[in-house]
């Protein structure tokens, strides 16, 4: 089975025009700002008029208040079409707030390509960028996505598992160093507990730094100790007490135990910080989701679980018309892989310019979902047993995902198998054998 076909479903395509937004309104005029971090520079250029104004405002809020008030008070409140290099930041935290600036972010790599095509020196200033973010906006808007916030609590959702998501990461880096330490010194550490960054191993780190200070703990000290951490199982706590007794020191060089321990004494605090910052972020996360009136959905999904249903739930968002099609979520979230053909060549890959964190949560997902769900195992398995890698078919069935949650989230209804299956043996599409040994389990 060639790539291609493997996200060949019903109705799927290549989108020919970008994703569905709510008509434009009448804008008085049309501004760009080549964003930095001290100045901005800006172009504008009045709905109706060729000439170009240009100017400069420093990156204050006081600033950008005093611009913003000009522009109400030139245009008489009317909406103006803004173009940025941002879709998340800073600056667009200011102007998000006047509501009579409607923003359209431009990839800095359009930007870059465009300034590319018409100067091939490659001359560069923030001047010209902002009159080629104008050019662009005022002459290719229909290719630009409008930036439409959500609302506030799916937004803050949106933020917040994205938070956790750095954070883990930032948590799992600590504890790679934490772990890079330890084997220069205390290796033991490594082999006694499976996870170095539990609150057991960096309460005993910061109670017995080396393994000779861990050796001179009486026994019944060293079991007070593992029982207060929830350690019960008794011939568990005996087996490590008399390894501890038997252990040889890694190394006697004070230069090398002195500068590990203290890295040693950072990485358990950071660890400590950053997993009670986890656990108050899902804390917060949890509470959002579920007050959400599309959580009956998410939570229906195989395999979500309280960590991934909230991450679906904010990549789809709550406005329906964001999309028109399955293809269109399937296309901006980066699923559905990209086609090249030129002559007699044509290729298909991943799609590498999308949000990689939405990416990541709808592949998450779908590996997820393989053991809580028949025809999704028995569909992996047979891309599997067709010669396709693990990640190649994973992908395969989120972009069957993608097209069942689409549904269910524009029906506003949980997913129900059965009701998919019957679908299916309906169309007669070609996973009928997929549906049969399902139905035989």
């Amino acid at each position: 089975m060639e790539q291609s076909q493997l996200f060949k479903d019903e109705g799927a395509s290549e989108p020919n025009r970008p994703i569905s937004q709510k008509a434009e309104p009448a804008f008085a005029a049309f501004v760009a700002i080549d964003w930095a971090d001290q100045i901005h520079y800006w172009s504008l250029r009045a709905a109706g008029y060729e000439q170009i104004e240009r100017g400069e405002v420093k990156n204050t809020p006081e600033a950008m208040e005093v611009w913003a008030a000009q522009w109400s008070a030139r245009f008489a409140s009317r909406p103006l079409a803004v173009a940025l290099e941002q879709s998340r930041g800073p600056l667009v935290a200011m102007l998000s707030k006047y509501q009579q600036l409607h923003l359209y972010p431009v990839h800095p790599l359009t930007l870059a390509k465009y300034r590319e095509a018409f100067f091939s020196s490659r001359s560069k200033s923030d001047a010209r960028d902002a009159d080629l973010l104008l050019e662009l906006l005022c002459k290719h808007r229909d290719h630009l996505r409008r930036l439409e916030p959500d609302t506030v609590e799916m937004r803050t959702l949106q933020f917040q598992v994205e938070n956790r998501r750095k954070l883990v990461d930032e948590r799992t880096a600590v504890s790679n160093r934490l772990t890079s330490s330890l084997k220069m010194y205390f290796p033991q550490i490594l082999v006694w507990f499976e996870d170095v960054s539990s609150a057991l191993v960096g309460d005993l780190l910061l109670r017995w730094p080396t393994l000779a200070e861990l050796q001179k703990a009486k026994p019944r000290t060293l079991q007070m100790f593992f029982q207060q951490h929830n350690c019960r199982d008794l011939e568990k706590t005996e087996q490590r007490i008399q390894q501890i007794r038997t252990a040889i020191p890694a190394t006697h060089d004070e230069a090398v135990i002195v500068s590990a321990r203290s890295v040693v004494s950072v990485c358990v605090r950071q660890i400590e910080v950053l997993r009670q910052a986890i656990v108050d972020l899902e804390r917060q996360i949890k509470e959002i989701a579920h007050k959400q009136d599309d959580w009956k959905i998410f939570e229906s999904l195989p395999g979500a679980g309280e960590a991934l249903a909230p991450r679906l739930m904010s990549s789809m968002g709550s406005n329906r018309e964001r999309y028109e099609s399955a293809n269109q979520a399937q296309c901006f979230v980066g699923i559905a892989p990209v086609k090249e053909a030129s002559g007699n060549t044509q290729f298909v890959h991943m799609r590498w310019a999308c949000p990689k964190f939405q990416r990541q949560t709808f592949h998450e997902w779908a590996a997820c979902s393989i053991p809580h769900c028949g025809w999704a195992k028995a569909y992996y398995d047979e891309l599997c047993e067709r010669g396709k890698k693990h990640h190649t078919a994973v992908r395969a069935l989120a972009f069957k995902w993608m097209r069942i949650l689409y549904r269910c989230w524009k029906d506003r209804q949980p997913y129900r198998e059965e009701v998919y299956l019957a679908s299916l043996a309906k169309r007669r599409v070609p996973m009928q054998r997929l549906v049969k040994s399902v139905q035989m389990r």
